[in-house]
């Protein structure tokens, strides 16, 4: 039995930029060797490793792989399913709990493609536009977090007419080649509302009458109810092809279990780079009070122990609407060049761990990149618990049908 990482060593050999089709090929047959779905991938995965000058034969001789990574592929699936805009996996993670194994997985983000791969074994391949559908192995079950930046609130909100809101299409194109027996698709609240919700009908309809999918109405779930310190609402939209016969789905209820910050936070003392300088301290206070002598309530928000937070986004306000107290720093001394010196009220940032808690991320999820990569990762990322919840609502409801 060969360990994955030091398979990984022989080839590893990734770009700074650009895709990252050798590794997505070699690794997508690893994860597939001793399947049907590997004929998808073994020609090319042969030949990248012929450039690599490293001796196919020798793969070929491989009859075990030890999977030393956080999140192995299940040796006994449930059912298969792709990973489209897979980001950093939280997808995958939620269906994997649900006994599901990952056949195929895209992202366009090297730094989204470097951690998925640590943690799952597999380099995801790119841009989805370049990907041919019939290149796509046959799956169960199709999950998408598909770009949300032309339907955000915070956005330009120019839906369809933005080259990144028909990317949908992109997954669309997908489902009509491909079939999969369920389809869960999650988005940004604001997508509801958009143009006066003609883009979420479209959509809808899109998968109704043009691929002839079961789709209940979408709904909005908040990711608080489903055992996150978290409030981050998201419309899920969820298919069921008419061959599985399925007419009626219900959402699932709310969990019992209510989670808050102090659950999450760091068990040990946290580094001083974490904690406001007093000169960005004064700074947000006065933005503050300047929106609030017009009538408004943006800025920074102190999160208390017995509090939920708000949801982590990408960009400043994602950490600055989500500072917390802590007291136990004694090293005051800065670790990085700031104005200023650290407060001693005790006010810093989440860090990038107490982030990925709030999303449903195991501490043995990965973190291989810099802080402020992390962030953005674990802020475009989607919240497990509520993924898992849907999923697994979608999975029974198949095995009544």
């Amino acid at each position: 039995m060969v360990p994955y990482s030091e398979l990984r060593r022989k080839w590893r050999t990734l770009p700074d930029k650009g895709e990252s089709l050798r590794e997505a090929y070699i690794t997508h047959y690893l994860q597939s060797k001793g399947t049907p779905y590997s004929r998808y991938f073994i020609k090319q995965a042969f030949e990248y490793l012929k450039e690599l000058e490293y001796e196919a034969k020798d793969v070929r001789k491989i009859r075990q792989i030890a999977w030393d990574i956080p999140f192995p592929p299940p040796l006994r699936p449930r059912f298969t399913f792709i990973d489209l805009f897979c980001g950093i996996g939280g997808f995958r993670i939620a269906l994997q709990k649900e006994g599901g194994r990952c056949v195929f997985s895209s992202d366009i983000d090297y730094h989204a493609k470097r951690t998925y791969e640590f943690n799952f074994g597999e380099v995801p391949f790119g841009d989805i536009t370049k990907v041919n559908e019939e290149d796509v192995p046959d799956h169960d079950f199709l999950v998408a977090g598909f770009p949300c930046q032309a339907f955000s609130i915070a956005g330009r909100r120019n839906g369809f007419q933005d080259t990144r809101g028909i990317l949908f299409f992109e997954v669309a194109r997908i489902i009509k080649a491909k079939r999969p027996k369920m389809i869960l698709l999650e988005n940004v609240k604001g997508l509801v509302n958009h143009n006066k919700g003609k883009t979420l009908q479209t959509i809808v309809e899109t998968l109704r009458k043009e691929l002839g999918y079961f789709v209940p109405d979408p709904v909005v779930l908040n990711a608080r109810n489903f055992g996150l310190a978290q409030n981050r609402e998201r419309v899920f939209i969820v298919g069921f092809d008419a061959s599985t016969g399925v007419r009626e789905f219900h959402y699932p209820e709310p969990h019992k279990e209510k989670k808050v910050w102090k659950d999450v936070r760091e068990n040990d003392v946290v580094s001083s780079k974490y904690y406001l300088s007093t000169s960005y301290l004064s700074s947000l206070r006065a933005h503050k009070e300047r929106h609030k002598e017009r009538g408004n309530g943006f800025g920074f928000e102190i999160i208390p122990n017995d509090g939920v937070a708000n949801a982590v986004v990408v960009g400043g306000m994602g950490r600055e609407r989500n500072l917390v107290l802590d007291h136990r720093l004694t090293d005051f001394a800065p670790k990085t060049h700031i104005k200023g010196e650290i407060n001693r009220e005790g006010i810093r940032k989440m860090t990038p761990r107490e982030w990925a808690r709030l999303q449903g991320f195991p501490d043995d999820f990965q973190i291989i990149v810099s802080d402020a990569q992390a962030y953005k990762q674990f802020g475009n990322s989607v919240a497990i618990n509520a993924v898992q919840a849907v999923a697994q609502a979608m999975l029974d409801r198949m095995e009544q049908e």
